[in-house]
C-alpha cells in the first residue's frame, strides 16, 4: 500500500506534515503554532498495487 497526503485546510499549509509513503506515518515538518493556525484538516490517500488498484481515503483533523 502506498500512502499520499494532502492538505485541505488552510492551502498554504503543505510545508508543515510529511507521510511515509510506506507506513502511513505522518510527521512534522516545521513546528506549528496555535497562533498562526489553530485547525488543519488533511487527507491521507492509500492506494494498493493490485490490478486494477484500490484506493481509499479518511480525513485527519489536527487542532492544536
Amino acid at each position: 500500500i502506498s500512502y499520499s497526503l494532502e492538505t485541505l485546510f488552510p492551502q498554504d499549509g503543505k510545508d508543515v506534515f510529511r507521510i511515509d509513503s510506506k507506513s502511513g506515518e505522518i510527521r512534522l515538518r516545521n513546528n506549528l503554532d496555535f497562533e498562526d493556525v489553530r485547525l488543519y484538516r488533511l487527507q491521507v490517500d492509500a492506494t494498493d498495487q493490485g490490478n486494477p488498484p484500490l484506493s481509499g481515503h479518511c480525513k485527519v483533523v489536527l487542532e492544536v
